[in-house]
């Protein structure tokens, strides 16, 4: 859908152009470009948004690729049940449907954030033999891709700990829009409009009210530290990093790190002066070097 000859980015034409899946008794909402006939990129978002997320890369990235990005289970369009526990595990299990009830048989894979974590127990599966599909690669922006690297934000640690369920009914938009802004680049905050979409979706079913239970994916990242680092060095694909310097929840010091415990020459994106949303900060910058990293595949 278009606006005046530009694409309209608004949350109802992201809604009016996905679809939904039943998937383990839950009903997950994606979004699927379609077109069979190229390269598939399957897309994991972060905490605590949603698919949107990729709303300005799309329309860079469309034009080379099929593009499937989900809403994983507690975000965005999909169903937010408040009697759950959730786990990366299980989000990794409803990825795999997925990719099964879509038939998607060899596809890239470009996560951030919560979607790298994601990422991470998948790309696991796929080093053993037991994943899903063929993956061609995997492309990582900004993530806690190691937990002692993750520098959690104030609000993440009082959401994680015993008051949590009372800080999620506390939470309100003004203080999501101040600690939102906050892990963004200095000049590259997103705008009103979009802090406004990005609440929405978040509020959607009372999405706010979990929040405390979504963010036990920290607790997650700390018990399988181990597994998920092998995923990272004995991976079965190319890995592209793309990394906002200026993040302070996994900037610079995480892709230091990334360094040091996994490859020291794997390809790498810096962009100093971007923070923790690449993708909405510098989206066309992130679709070329994406674009460009995935070409080199087939040289």
């Amino acid at each position: 859908m278009q606006r005046n000859g530009t694409p309209d980015n608004s949350i109802d034409a992201w809604l009016d152009g996905g679809a939904y899946l039943s998937i383990q008794g839950h009903n997950i909402f994606y979004r699927d470009s379609g077109a069979d006939d190229k390269p598939t990129v399957l897309l994991l978002h972060g905490y605590p948004t949603s698919g949107w997320d990729w709303h300005k890369v799309w329309p860079l990235l469309e034009k080379h690729y099929r593009l499937i990005a989900p809403d994983l289970l507690g975000f965005g369009f999909s169903d937010k049940p408040r009697a759950h526990s959730y786990s990366i595990h299980e989000q990794a299990d409803i990825i795999e449907a997925l990719v099964t009830e879509l038939k998607l048989e060899r596809f890239h894979v470009l996560a951030h954030d919560y979607g790298d974590t994601v990422a991470q127990e998948l790309l696991y599966r796929q080093n053993v033999g037991k994943g899903k599909g063929h993956w061609l690669s995997a492309c990582l922006l900004n993530g806690g891709l190691f937990p002692e690297t993750h520098r959690a934000r104030l609000i993440q640690k009082l959401l994680e700990g015993p008051l949590g369920p009372y800080i999620s009914r506390l939470f309100g938009k003004s203080q999501f829009e101040r600690a939102f802004c906050a892990v963004f680049g200095s000049a590259s905050h997103p705008s009103q409009a979009e802090l406004d979409g990005f609440w929405q979706l978040i509020c959607r079913q009372h999405g706010n009210q979990i929040m405390h239970k979504l963010i036990h994916y920290m607790a997650d990242r700390r018990r399988h530290r181990e597994r998920w680092l092998l995923a990272l060095r004995d991976s079965c694909v190319p890995v592209l990093l793309i990394n906002g310097s200026a993040d302070p929840v996994s900037g610079a010091h995480m892709v230091a790190r990334y360094r040091e415990l996994v490859r020291p020459n794997d390809p790498l994106v810096e962009l100093p002066d971007i923070g923790h949303y690449p993708q909405v900060e510098a989206p066309t910058t992130v679709a070329n070097a994406y674009h460009k990293f995935v070409q080199s595949l087939s040289d």
